[in-house]
């Protein structure tokens, strides 16, 4: 198979898949390194391929459904544990976390993917975190960060304002 037959093959597992597909498992499938998948994302993206990087794995994102709502909110944690409490509130009362964003003096907004949409999600997310020791975008900017969080409608999302701002894990505004 040469290069442009496994780009092809990697975006039609990415468009069949309905989790993140990490790259060392693209790499066992087509028996290549995971270097050489890679540098295939980044050829696919190049060419205009909507393929994110999330902690999970590889995806192509899902256009969102219409119906659903599309929210950002201003949150901000001093621990591992307050992220964690953060993250759980939104999926428990029915939100999606989509991204999490940064604004940095120097680089300017960063953004990484998250696609937290479960309990089952959130576990995943936190035993790599703790695997990786790695610290939250949000350590960058004294906790302050920002989510795109995806919502069934309006009352899910001032139900998860309202417990997100009651354990103080929420910026409003004055």
């Amino acid at each position: 198979m040469d290069g442009n037959e496994r780009r092809e093959k990697i975006l039609h597992i990415l468009e069949k898949a309905q989790d993140p597909i990490k790259g060392t498992d693209l790499a066992e499938r087509l028996e290549v390194s995971r270097q050489v998948i890679v540098q295939d994302i980044a050829l696919l993206r190049a060419k205009g391929k909507n393929i994110l990087a999330t902690p999970r794995g590889y995806i192509l994102p899902k256009s969102y459904e219409k119906s659903k709502l599309i929210k950002t909110i201003v949150c901000v944690h001093e621990s591992i544990e307050d992220l964690e409490e953060e993250l759980r509130i939104i999926v428990d009362l029915g939100g999606k976390i989509i991204d999490v964003i940064v604004e940095h003096p120097l680089y300017g907004e960063i953004k990484s993917q998250l696609q937290i949409g479960s309990r089952y999600d959130l576990k995943l997310f936190m035993d790599e975190f703790r695997k990786t020791k790695a610290e939250p975008l949000s350590s960058l900017t004294g906790g302050v960060h920002l989510h795109t969080i995806e919502v069934e409608d309006e009352e899910s999302f001032l139900r998860i304002k309202k417990e997100l701002s009651k354990k103080r894990l929420l910026i409003e505004e004055d």
